[in-house]
């Protein structure tokens, strides 16, 4: 019995020593420690990488004309900024977009998670902005402008007209540029009212809820060329607010993801080709834009850099 127990107990051991050389010997083997290629996932593709492959890209918009909103007729998006992408987005090799409503206060975040991959909505580029997302070189500049009840009863031309006169409330659209130019201009936050769209906005200044809506020239334009009622008129004359010694002129453009700057620069070397081009100056006639309102020299690195100033 003991005799038996000790040829178990040497061939426990042996069998052992065997195992711990065959690890040993594996550990050592430099061919067995690597990887396979084969086990390695593939590289994810880029955003413009994805949208080649499937032909068509998601664009975020706040439906506000004339930069990006669904036409009823049609029932197809477009605007300034929608049809310029579609120019541009063709000449990379992507042939559809697909519209994706946002509010504009939520446009970055949602671009930030992925539900859309451009934010084709004229959105001005600013320096904070710029913290956020990445943006193209801009595709216009423009000035503001105020839509007020018919015969502009308090004679509102400026944001400092706002300011000095109590019993006046100047209406923005949440997420605009406007609120930040009502603050710089010294406008108590309990005198601006804040609408969750344009439509809001123009309701409630035929309501009596504000007395002026602040917007880009390009915006009140519009609304004035689509409203049928007559009660409301563009403030003229109007002055731009002066923001840090600067006359405010705002610049739009359209944002990526941070991530995302090798789209934005094959982006911007189709865009050079096209702003200022006669195909550019009719396929933005349509929605109001003149020579008067081309960006110039004006890049989406100065206005990140605070200079010039920038504006919605």
């Amino acid at each position: 019995m003991t005799h038996i127990l000790k040829t178990t107990k040497w061939a426990v051991l042996a069998l052992s020593l065997g195992l711990m050389a065959a690890c040993s010997d594996s550990d050592s083997d430099d061919s067995a420690a690597k990887p396979s290629a084969a086990n390695n996932p593939p590289a994810a593709q880029s955003t413009l990488e994805a949208a080649k492959a499937a032909g068509t890209i998601r664009i975020g918009y706040a439906n506000e004309a004339p930069y990006a909103y669904m036409d009823s007729n049609s029932n197809r998006i477009t605007g300034e900024a929608v049809e310029i992408a579609r120019v541009v987005l063709k000449r990379m090799g992507i042939n559809e977009v697909e519209g994706v409503l946002t509010e504009f206060g939520s446009l970055i975040p949602g671009l930030q998670a992925k539900r859309f991959d451009i934010i084709a909505a004229g959105m001005y580029v600013t320096p904070e902005r710029c913290q956020q997302a990445a943006f193209s070189n801009p595709t216009y500049g423009v000035g503001e402008s105020f839509l007020v009840q018919k015969g502009n009863p308090k004679a509102l031309h400026s944001y400092e007209d706002i300011a000095k006169k109590d019993d006046t409330k100047l209406g923005v659209v949440v997420g605009a540029i406007e609120s930040e130019y009502a603050r710089k201009m010294d406008i108590p936050l309990d005198r601006v009212v804040v609408f969750p769209d344009v439509v809001s906005a123009l309701s409630g200044v035929q309501a009596g809820r504000a007395d002026a809506y602040a917007a880009t020239a390009m915006t009140v334009n519009d609304l004035m060329n689509k409203s049928a009622t007559g009660d409301l008129e563009k403030a003229e004359p109007f002055t731009d607010p002066v923001i840090d010694g600067k006359s405010v002129r705002g610049y739009g453009a359209f944002a990526f993801r941070k991530d995302d700057q090798a789209f934005v620069d094959a982006f911007n070397a189709e865009l050079a080709k096209f702003i200022g081009t006669e195909e550019h100056a009719k396929t933005v006639e349509p929605f109001g834009f003149t020579k008067a309102e081309l960006p110039g020299d004006v890049t989406a690195a100065k206005l990140c850099a605070g200079e010039p100033a920038a504006g919605k």
